[in-house]
């Protein structure tokens, strides 16, 4: 399943770097799945996570780090825990390396 991140998120930004598919954005940023990917896109996107208030991450673009690292580093850096399984999107291992092989092809 992919990550979110909770209001509990203290905007410290140690989450966002760590993301190999530039899946984390600052609250009110539109995110583009050409950020950190090899995908194409034309205009900026607003859908799957967008929040105004704290840090999110962009469902369509999280790998839980499938591929790249052993465990989501989204949550192994976080100070505060608030990068959490998203239970309203679960996928499988070979959903999610699927999803990170479309990204970086």
């Amino acid at each position: 399943m992919a990550i979110k991140i909770t209001d509990d998120c203290i905007h410290c930004e140690a989450c966002e770097p760590e993301c190999p598919n530039n899946a984390i954005y600052a609250p009110e940023e539109l995110w583009r799945f050409s950020d950190g990917t090899t995908m194409q896109d034309k205009k900026e996107r607003n859908d799957g996570g967008f929040s105004d208030e704290y840090f999110y991450i962009v469902t369509d673009k999280c790998t839980e780090c499938i591929g790249f690292h052993e465990e989501p580093q989204c949550a192994a850096v976080c100070p505060v825990d608030c990068c959490v399984p998203d239970e309203e999107n679960v996928e499988t291992k070979e959903e999610l390396s699927c999803k990170k092989d479309k990204l970086h092809a």
